[in-house]
């Protein structure tokens, strides 16, 4: 291991492409000078993703978190030159609708920009042709223009920032191939390659599609899948020739030969556009998913040996090409007179879902991963991760991007495969916030799957688990509801029975299926002063409590929300979020400590509603009243034949029991509370209405209403916090917060009209400007009303707000929360 001193750490970054060169950059302007860049290409276009790369910088993506990326690559690479040339042409964004099912989502996606600060508007048919002369404006309906996007010259930008770090301090060794990575007793001591060995105390693996070559040496999985992409240069146009009069050589021409009109997306077709002078450059997600090998992607001089350009640019498949050449001759009449000059094959990276792999193994400490960047983002996630090595957290959340946030099913070859190319294939196609994909499915299911099966079960997918949403068997409950007509977008992936199942449960009693919730066991000596020290309630109680607490980093920012269950002295039952969580508290662990996971070999019904102690008690001995069973208390018994450990627990807001108890005996927990709950008219519900009933109940999804970027009271989970307590990670930073009036709230927004429903990420407007953004919404079937939670400045209650929706802004009022049982009459009885 290294004696070398903390605040000198030696950083290795294995490829200096865009990411590599950014990181390097940004770890040297926060005084972490030891830094060495290997490289086995060419510098300063060594043959990866970065040296072909058109360069489109789209800002406004449906995650927050990539959006900050790309504002931030936006911002820097404009701030970059190299001899007298940008490193970004500030042309704008124009994103086109030829269809009305893609101009309802441009406004959705303005929404979007507006929610997280992009400048966009939508625009008619005739400005697109202002701004994109060549285009038919009689094939288009209207468009998204955003002013800020453009093109990074992402081979320029990297060498800019490889010339700053350069000077202070770093160093770029190119022709230098990595062999291995070596290691001593967990920690990461050295990069082999077929030139020396290099000592590291910290390694960051920035080697875009060759990241799983470079993962499988230090023994780290990464999920990513390589894949080939189209992208084709038109002859020379007369119409471009024209408007772009010959410059002659130097900085000003090579400026003049990227583009002067905005970068274009014709995504009902699948195609890109921009210029190279007086030539269009034109990239395709249309045809079939090329996947290609990582570990059979040659080096830079057997690729440049084999008549490749480079190692990330495979021939050109002229099969493939000839549909999408059709349509951009449909769109483009001008290009009917040309034909395609040359083309290639690019190879980039796709994960499972889509989004980036950052972080620190566990396993192998010191190594890092910063993989699956596309250069839209390159500059934003090498500023992120710099924070995380130098500051141990970064600025804005990056749960989406965490390493360990896939589950171990999600992470075999053939999964990362199938799922990566339906990225690909999902590109710029119009998806629903909860359209889940086809296959690999079923993949985990509960052990009621069956049972739900012959209920009718309407399934999605999260985690790779199948989770019923509504079950046809209650479509008769419907009759007589009356709910308002939902418009198409809001009634994808809904079924009024959603309505009837939360009905049910709050007059009868309801079975949830809750086994896709995480579940850890913590046991051992130090298991109470363990968990003590990592959250934020006090759960030095006797064995029976459950107790709602928070996880937070130094800074005081929520990374997860758990409920802990003390069953024995040194032994906790924790429901957690995500395998994130996991990591977090193994990383953190003594050696008189055990986390493990038990999801798997467990499961977990929820018995919720009026009616539910008149199931649940005649099936045990045990006490199951007020008296003998309260809230928040946790019992280990039976019910019938079935050893269960039951919590008294409610997330829907009614009175109610989680039982868990092993896998095996699943089914036969769930047909028992099946058989005992006729005579009081069980049904099976969903996560459709258990998303509504817990938002009028004001209950929180972490990841998705609060993430570290917000601190406990703010977020609304205060009450969580003991600040009392013997000293908990964060707590030094929550002082005098919680005194303090938050400037900003997770604010509960009841929508002034009861037909309107939102979905989440829609912008919230006060005073007539963007103020917030909608975290998670759903109708309120009991309140006759869409409950929508928002981040936004502190505002009184009853002040009207609007939330922008498809271009329309709704009006909203600020409402008092809890919006249901605000006594808890309905769950303490």
């Amino acid at each position: 291991m290294s004696s070398t001193p903390a605040n000198h750490p030696r950083v290795v970054i294995i490829g200096a492409g865009i990411v590599g060169c950014s990181l390097a950059d940004e770890l040297t302007a926060r005084g972490w000078t030891d830094v060495t860049v290997l490289e086995q290409g060419p510098l300063p276009a060594p043959g990866g993703s970065t040296s072909h790369a058109p360069g489109l910088v789209f800002q406004t993506s449906p995650s927050k978190t990539l959006t900050a990326f790309a504002r931030y690559t936006v911002e820097k690479f404009n701030s970059l030159q190299v001899d007298g040339v940008s490193c970004f042409n500030p042309v704008g964004g124009l994103e086109l609708a030829t269809t009305p099912e893609r101009l309802a989502d441009l406004h959705r996606k303005a929404g979007y920009a507006a929610s997280w600060g992009v400048r966009g508007e939508i625009v008619s048919a005739a400005r697109c042709k202002e701004l994109w002369p060549l285009i038919d404006q009689s094939a288009v309906l209207g468009g998204f223009h955003t002013p800020d996007d453009g093109l990074a010259r992402a081979v320029l930008a990297a060498r800019a920032q490889m010339e700053r770090a350069a000077e202070k301090g770093a160093r770029f060794l190119d022709r230098h191939t990595v062999t291995g990575i070596e290691q001593e007793d967990g920690m990461v001591t050295a990069v082999v390659t077929d030139r020396g060995t290099f000592p590291a105390d910290h390694v960051v693996s920035a080697a875009g599609f060759w990241g799983p070559v470079i993962g499988r040496m230090a023994g780290v999985d990464v999920p990513l899948q390589p894949l080939a992409h189209q992208y084709a240069k038109t002859k020379q146009l007369p119409e471009l020739a024209e408007a772009t009069p010959d410059v002659g050589s130097g900085a000003t021409a090579h400026a003049s030969t990227d583009a002067s009109k905005p970068i274009l997306r014709f995504q009902d077709r699948d195609l890109y556009f921009r210029e190279h002078h007086d030539r269009i450059g034109i990239g395709s997600y249309a045809h079939k998913p090329l996947p290609v090998d990582p570990f059979g992607i040659l080096p830079y001089d057997e690729a440049r040996a084999n008549d490749m350009e480079m190692p990330s640019s495979y021939p050109f498949t002229e099969e493939d090409w000839a549909p999408s050449w059709d349509d951009c001759r449909w769109l483009m009449p001008a290009l009917r007179e040309t034909e395609i000059e040359e083309g290639f094959n690019g190879v980039f990276s796709f994960t499972p879902d889509g989004m980036p792999v950052l972080g620190e193994s566990r396993e192998l400490r010191g190594f890092w991963l910063a993989e699956a960047v596309w250069v839209t983002h390159s500059a934003g996630v090498a500023k992120a991760v710099a924070e995380w090595m130098v500051d141990g957290r970064a600025s804005i959340d990056l749960h989406e991007c965490d390493l360990t946030r896939f589950e171990d099913a999600q992470r075999s070859p053939s999964y990362v495969r199938e799922r990566g190319s339906r990225q690909f294939i999902e590109v710029y196609d119009v998806l629903h916030p909860l359209q889940p994909m086809d296959d690999p499915r079923p993949l985990r299911v509960s052990p009621f799957y069956a049972r739900q099966q012959e209920l009718g079960a309407y399934f999605l997918e999260g985690g790779g688990w199948e989770r019923p949403h509504w079950y046809e068997a209650n479509a008769p409950l419907v009759d007589g509801l009356r709910l308002p007509e939902r418009d198409a977008w809001s009634a994808r992936y809904w079924s009024p029975i959603a309505a009837a199942e939360a009905k049910a449960t709050r007059e009868k009693v309801a079975l949830y299926d809750m086994t896709p919730l995480r579940r850890l066991e913590v046991t051992g000596p130090g298991a109470l002063d363990f968990l003590q020290r990592m959250t934020t309630n006090n759960l030095r109680k006797k064995p029976g409590a459950v107790t709602y607490t928070l996880l937070l980093d130094e800074t005081g920012g929520v990374r997860s929300d758990l409920t802990v269950a003390r069953l024995a002295p040194d032994r906790f039952q924790v429901g957690a979020n995500s395998p994130t969580d996991l990591d977090w508290l193994i990383r953190h662990a003594p050696h008189d400590v055990q986390v493990r996971d038990i999801t798997s070999g467990t499961c977990c019904v929820g018995v919720w509603g009026p009616l539910a102690r008149e199931l649940v008690q005649p099936l045990t001995r045990d006490d199951f009243s007020h008296e003998g069973f309260g809230y928040f208390r946790a019992k280990e018994t039976h019910l019938g034949h079935v050893p269960v450990t039951a919590m008294r627990l409610s997330y829907v807001g009614e009175l109610g029991w989680e039982l868990y108890t092993s896998a095996d005996l699943g089914l036969r927990l769930w047909d028992t509370l099946w058989d005992a709950g006729q005579e009081h008219g069980v049904i099976a519900a969903g996560r459709s209405a258990f998303n509504s009933l817990r938002l009028e109940k004001g209950y929180r999804a972490w990841g998705v209403d609060m993430t570290d970027e917000h601190n406990p009271f703010e977020a609304g989970v205060g009450f969580a916090v003991r600040m009392d307590k013997d000293g908990f990670v964060g707590q030094e930073a929550l002082r005098g917060l919680a005194t303090e009036e938050p400037a900003r709230r997770l604010t509960p927004l009841l929508l002034d009209d009861p037909v309107t429903v939102v979905l989440g990420k829609e912008p919230v407007y006060v005073d007539g400007a963007p103020a917030g953004y909608v975290t998670s919404a759903s109708y309120g079937y009991t309140l006759g009303r869409c409950v929508a939670y928002a981040w936004l400045p502190a505002l009184p209650t009853g002040t009207g707000v609007h939330i922008e929706y498809f271009g329309e802004k709704v009006p909203a009022t600020v409402a008092e929360e809890p919006l249901f049982d605000p006594k808890m009459n309905r769950i303490r009885r």
